[in-house]
């Protein structure tokens, strides 16, 4: 992968205006990133590098995601995730794993 950039493969991906994405990002299917509500004081998502966002996933507030997160398929994250290296999944997301985006982001 290149030091910079999001990839997002296939699909539609929702992004309020206000959010912030890290370099290195895969985006995935479906996925909504945006603010709890249309109003530009609650806040948008501030997103690492080197996250990998799962199919169907959403990501909503003002929130921080560290580096290296998984976000699995259709989680719901609403609080920071503020570990680095971990795999987050569930509707509210939990943490279900140490291991974080590199086997997702090097194929």
């Amino acid at each position: 992968m290149a030091d910079y950039g999001i990839h997002i493969p296939h699909g539609k991906v929702v992004i309020h205006y206000n959010a912030k994405i890290g370099k290195n990002c895969k985006i995935v299917s479906d996925v909504t990133i945006g603010s709890l509500a249309r109003y530009d004081k609650w806040g948008a998502p501030i997103i690492g590098d080197r996250v990998f966002i799962g199919s169907g996933a959403k990501i909503i507030g003002a929130i921080k995601i560290a580096d290296d997160v998984v976000i699995g398929a259709n989680s719901v994250v609403t609080k920071d995730i503020s570990e680095p290296n971990t795999t987050w999944a569930g509707n509210p997301a939990k943490k279900v794993s140490d291991k974080g985006s590199f086997h997702y982001l090097n194929r």
